[in-house]
């Protein structure tokens, strides 16, 4: 699908869709529980769909709409694993959460996804396995693990991605003896790690952290079945964020300013951007917030912004670094890419009047979407349909506050 949008400013109120790493978080603690758990305010986002499908091939039972889970049964990694493959779609979370989770349930199991999913690295996990003994393959696009996940010391770095410490912080707990995970770097995105032993204790499992390098995850626990609702997600409010810094009077609904989100963050780099001089924005914590960081940072008339320690964004949907950078710059931006950071030289307007590629990754479509605002021209967004990812409403959204866009399907 393409979308044509005349620049026009947005005004309303708009409420973000429920938290996509939340929802992940709570379905497979729900998933791993020991009742029948009921979820509210779920959205049926394309990496909402394989978390909970994946989950239904490890013998948890969820409806069709992810509201009532019923949790999978505990087989202590002795069974045999489920002969289905595990198309985890293009969802980097359902991948790097479950592989464990299979690992401590069924002794293994196979894994696939599509775009970039399975070229997304997962040595931090091979390291592992070769230590462990755990047998893993990946040939013609399935990831095959297979043995017993045993409890024990996992050492992994903190700054590759934050999602494999998350998968073993759900798959440990249920091993039959203690556990620690030991990072060999400093913690980065802290935020997604937080809301990982957010989820865990509410469904009564403990792992602690000692803010430094170390998790302790106590054995021989159980998930106890929870009802809870997904809160509203930071990440997409973000664009709303990079909307109003546009120019655009849009109030943004349903967010919990007490969140354990790490993209809360948007919030103090918005009032950042909203000041005169020159800044440095540091996106370590939070790197998921750089496309709508970098529309903001490119309309800041006048001035230069930094976006720093954003290394980890080219193995993302697409490489961001460089998709942001080509997209902007399209559009008449002044965008310089570097290793790990950009530096963007705001303008007042951009030109528009030209079609950039969506590059198959929801958050550098939205990206376009919102500079398009400051455009003088139209702008052309190809392969458009890739909001589903995360955000399924976004164009609906984006025209009831006033967007002028036409939809070629």
């Amino acid at each position: 699908m393409n979308v044509t949008i005349t620049p026009a400013v947005l005004k309303g109120t708009v409420t973000p869709p429920p938290s996509k790493s939340q929802a992940h978080r709570l379905i497979i603690a729900a998933a791993l529980s020991d009742g029948f758990c009921k979820l509210s305010n779920v959205d049926l986002s394309e990496d909402i769909q394989a978390t909970l499908r994946c989950m239904r091939t490890l013998d948890a039972d969820a409806s069709a709409d992810g509201t009532i889970i019923r949790g999978a049964d505990l087989v202590d990694g002795h069974e045999e694993p489920a002969p289905e493959v595990m198309d985890c779609g293009e969802s980097g979370s359902t991948l790097r959460f479950l592989i464990p989770v299979a690992l401590a349930l069924k002794g293994g199991g196979k894994f696939t996804g599509h775009g970039r999913l399975m070229e997304r690295p997962q040595d931090p996990y091979f390291a592992l396995f070769r230590e462990k003994g755990i047998f893993y393959e990946q040939k013609d696009g399935v990831l095959t693990v297979r043995g017993k996940l045993a409890p024990g010391v996992y050492t992994l770095p903190g700054n590759v991605s934050s999602q494999f410490i998350t998968g073993l912080l759900y798959a440990l707990p249920l091993l039959e003896g203690d556990s620690e995970i030991v990072l060999t770097t400093g913690l980065e995105s802290r935020g997604y790690v937080d809301m990982t032993l957010d989820a865990l204790e509410r469904f009564g499992v403990k792992a602690e952290y000692d803010g430094k390098r170390t998790f302790r995850v106590p054995g021989n626990q159980y998930y106890q079945h929870q009802n809870l609702a997904i809160e509203a997600d930071w990440s997409n409010a973000a664009f709303w964020y990079g909307a109003k810094c546009l120019g655009c009077p849009v109030e943004i609904g349903g967010l919990d300013q007490a969140s354990v989100q790490g993209d809360r963050a948007i919030a103090g780099f918005y009032d950042q951007l909203q000041g005169t001089g020159s800044l440095d924005l540091d996106v370590s914590q939070c790197p998921d917030l750089v496309p709508p960081l970098a529309a903001m940072a490119a309309l800041r008339a006048g001035e230069t912004t930094r976006i720093v320690n954003a290394g980890r964004l080219r193995i993302k949907e697409s490489d961001r670094l460089a998709t942001v950078t080509e997209v902007l710059n399209a559009l008449g931006a002044q965008v310089e890419e570097y290793e790990d950071y950009l530096v963007i030289h705001g303008k007042e307007k951009l030109a528009g009047g030209v079609t950039v590629s969506g590059h198959n990754d929801h958050r550098i479509a939205m990206m376009a979407a919102i500079a398009a605002i400051r455009c003088e021209a139209p702008v052309t967004i190809t392969g458009a349909e890739c909001v589903k990812k995360s955000y399924p409403r976004f164009w609906e959204d984006y025209r009831r506050l006033g967007g002028e866009l036409i939809c070629d399907i």
